[in-house]
C-alpha cells in the first residue's frame, strides 16, 4: 500500500513518514501543495494525508483538483490533517471531498486506525475481492485464503501478491513490484522482490507465481 503525505512541517512530516513506514506502508512525502499533481500523475496511491495550510497551493485547492480528476486518482481516500478545529472547518473539509478529518495534535495510534479505515473503505469501493485459482485476496480486510484456509502474509508479501492478482495474465517487472513496496528515498534491497516471491510460493504453492526470465513475474494460468 502506498500513501502520499503532504505536510509542510519538517518535524511532523518526518515523524509521520517514519511511523507509517513502521506500519508497513510505502510513504512519499511532499512539503508543497503544488507538487501533488506531478506525484499523482506518476504513482498510484491508496490513501492521501493532506495538510490544509500548505505553501504553493493550499490543501483545499489540492483536494478540489483531486476530486475533479478522473479515476483512480479522483477516488483515492483523503484524510485532512490540520490544526483548524472548529465545527465549520470540519464541515467545510468534509464537504470539500475529504473522507476523514484529523485535528492536530493527534495520537499516532489514532492516525494508524484512521488510515486503516480509509483503506478499507477505498478498497471496498475500488478493488473488490480478487480470486485466482484456489487463492482469494480481500483488499479491504487485508486477508488471503487458499482453498478456504487462511494464509498469513507480511504487509509486503500481501502487497506483492495484490499487485500480481490485480494484473492476471500480465508480467510485472521487479521495478513495478518495488513501486508497491517502497516510498521515495527508501533503500531497496537488491533481492527483496525475489525473497517475497520465494515466501509466497512456500505459502501458496510453488507453481502459483511464475518467473518470466529477464522480465519479471506473473501468475500461473488458473
Amino acid at each position: 500500500m502506498r500513501i502520499l503525505l503532504i505536510e509542510d512541517d519538517p518535524s511532523l512530516g518526518s515523524s509521520l513518514q517514519s511511523w507509517l513506514r513502521l506500519d508497513g506502508y510505502a510513504v512519499d512525502w511532499l512539503q508543497r501543495g503544488d507538487q501533488a499533481a506531478a506525484a499523482l500523475a506518476t504513482h498510484e496511491y491508496h490513501c492521501i494525508l493532506l495538510d490544509r495550510g500548505l505553501p504553493g497551493l493550499d490543501g483545499d485547492a489540492v483536494l478540489r483538483a483531486l476530486r475533479a480528476s478522473r479515476p483512480p486518482a479522483g477516488e483515492v481516500p483523503v484524510i485532512l490533517i490540520t490544526a483548524r478545529d472548529t465545527l465549520a472547518d470540519r464541515v467545510q473539509g468534509l464537504d470539500g471531498g475529504a473522507d476523514d478529518y484529523l485535528v492536530k495534535p493527534f495520537d499516532l495510534e489514532e492516525l494508524s486506525a484512521r488510515v486503516r479505515a480509509a483503506l478499507r473503505r477505498g478498497a471496498a469501493q475500488q478493488h473488490p475481492t480478487l480470486r485466482h485459482g484456489a487463492v482469494e485476496l480481500d483488499p479491504s480486510a487485508k486477508t488471503v485464503t487458499r482453498n478456504g484456509q487462511s494464509v498469513t502474509l507480511t504487509a509486503r508479501e500481501f502487497a506483492v501478491l495484490q499487485a500480481l492478482m490485480r494484473h492476471p495474465g500480465h508480467i510485472l517487472s521487479r521495478a513495478q513490484l518495488e513501486e508497491s513496496l517502497y516510498g521515495w528515498g527508501q533503500e531497496i534491497e537488491s533481492n527483496a522482490i525475489e525473497v517475497h516471491v520465494y515466501k509466497l510460493r512456500k505459502k501458496l504453492g510453488s507453481g502459483f507465481i511464475v518467473t518470466a526470465r529477464n522480465q519479471g513475474y506473473t501468475l500461473a494460468s488458473a
